[in-house]
């Protein structure tokens, strides 16, 4: 599987490092119930198809990248600065 870093390039993924759904990235409210809190920490899910993806250009720039894919097919539909997604940009 190739990633197009959007700073560095396309790499190999053996370059990245996967930290898994991106939805960890809509991290609860500090007033969010424990269980809420416990949920977003512990239960991920593991879905088959299209996904989008928290990785880290670790072999590279470092930067950290949201990647929309396919995980039985492992083509890759888009990367994005997960920086540039907080901030509300593209």
């Amino acid at each position: 599987m190739r990633i197009r870093c959007p700073l560095c390039g396309e790499r190999d993924r053996r370059e990245y490092y996967y930290q898994g759904d991106a939805l960890a990235l809509n991290r609860p409210d500090a007033d969010t119930s424990d269980h809420e809190w416990d949920d977003y920490v512990h239960n991920r899910i593991n879905p088959v198809g299209q996904t989008r993806d928290l990785w880290q250009h670790s072999g590279g720039c470092g930067a950290w990248l949201i990647v929309s894919r396919d995980t039985v097919s492992h083509e890759v539909f888009s990367v994005e600065l997960a920086k540039a997604r907080q901030e509300g940009t593209q």
